[in-house]
């Protein structure tokens, strides 16, 4: 298969690049900037071509190439090394990458193209908008207020094409357990609407492009943070841990909750406590929200050999565990209020919405009925979207 027009115009805006950090030698910022824009592209196009083009050595030969010869021309720079051999490996790193894009282009794609909606579908909107709004939950409570609208709308745009571009590589390595449940089924690759390369080519554009405007126009700490979320999420959590422990939410957690972290960055430059806090949030509401869907369609998982929690201990091992974190997440979602991060208005709604849903997570122990699991998990979804939302107000009143 050759390569898709993700894939290419990501090896284009590479070369494109690679030539802007030679052409601004001369301006340190502007250098550094472009040669952090390159770096990211660069590593995309190799990743892309390793993981969907391994069969063509060409491909990845020249992305392989291009990628190591920048990242020397980089590290000359950083130890000082003499002009000329800066200048040389860059003039061959800018060689190599309009090799690889040249490359790219040859040949050409016989694979139907696929509709907008599958792409966007790639994306998981629905997830994503929840994990944006915890995002910018974090930058409010970082800045203390209303941030700067620039820096608010880059932030907001480079998270969202981060976990865009996680949510596509996690269609293609779940391709083979989707098509065993209701819910994924029907998903774009795992009924063969969208190539397997096509979304993993888009997904690592994506990624690729997200990490070009955090570093650009916001910082680089939030770009390695969504960067480490988008890792996580897609080799630690759907690689590993999703098939092989029951604990696979738990740890996997962590992932989704990155973006609180990513806002709080943003709006700071740094990462302090009152950050870990919101982390822990999200961490804490992970487990009982997951563990409600999966009571719902518990034989779905049962059918793709996946050990979630109701699977492997049981419903009412399940409930139990939803009940105990549950109380863990109403405790730790009162923290910013003892640390002076948040105020009143915070207070009151973590705790109206904390016994809400402590009070459904008893009713779910009592009797563990679809109903009753329906209505929590339905009941934890707004919960996690109104806290982050009250956390956002607080410090506005």
């Amino acid at each position: 298969m050759t390569p898709g027009p993700w894939y290419r115009l990501t090896a284009l805006g590479a070369a494109a690049s690679a030539a802007l950090v030679v052409t601004t030698g001369e301006w340190a910022l502007a250098h550094d900037v472009a040669a952090h824009i390159t770096l990211a592209l660069l590593g995309g196009v190799m990743v892309a071509a390793w993981f969907a083009h391994r069969e063509q050595r060409a491909l990845w030969l020249s992305a392989a190439t291009a990628f190591a010869l920048f990242s020397a021309a980089g590290l000359a720079a950083l130890v000082g090394a003499p002009d000329p051999a800066h200048l040389l490996l860059g003039a061959l790193a800018l060689t190599a990458a309009a090799t690889s894009a040249a490359v790219a282009f040859r040949g050409r794609s016989e694979v139907p193209r696929p509709s907008w909606r599958d792409y966007l579908t790639l994306t998981k909107p629905r997830i994503m908008s929840l994990l944006l709004l915890t995002a910018a939950g974090g930058m409010f409570v970082g800045a203390g207020g209303v941030p700067a609208a620039g820096l608010f709308v880059a932030t907001m745009a480079g998270l969202a094409l981060a976990c865009g571009g996680a949510s596509a590589l996690n269609h293609v390595l779940d391709r083979d357990i989707d098509v065993h449940m209701r819910r994924t089924d029907k998903r774009p690759v795992a009924t063969g609407r969208v190539a397997p390369e096509r979304a993993l080519e888009f997904g690592v554009a994506l990624s690729a492009l997200s990490f070009v405007i955090l570093t650009s126009f916001v910082n680089v700490l939030a770009a390695l943070l969504a960067l480490a979320g988008g890792l996580f999420y897609v080799v630690v959590y759907t690689h590993w841990l999703k098939r092989s422990t029951p604990q696979n939410i738990v740890i996997g957690g962590a992932a989704g909750a990155v973006p609180p972290l990513v806002g709080w960055a943003a709006a700071t430059g740094n990462l302090s406590l009152p950050a870990l806090f919101l982390f822990l949030i999200v961490f804490f509401w992970t487990p009982p929200h997951f563990w409600a869907l999966a009571l719902l369609i518990r034989r779905d998982y049962e059918a793709a050999r996946i050990p979630m929690l109701p699977v492997v201990k049981g419903e009412d091992e399940t409930a139990r565990s939803i009940v105990r974190y549950t109380i863990v997440l109403v405790v730790v979602s009162l923290l910013p209020v003892f640390w002076s991060t948040a105020g009143w208005i915070y207070l009151g709604s973590a705790l109206v919405l904390g016994l809400g849903f402590l009070a459904l997570a008893i009713w779910l122990r009592r009797d563990h009925t679809p109903v009753r699991a329906r209505r929590l998990f339905s009941y934890s979804l707004a919960y996690l979207a109104l806290l982050f939302v009250a956390m956002a107000i607080d410090p506005l009143l």
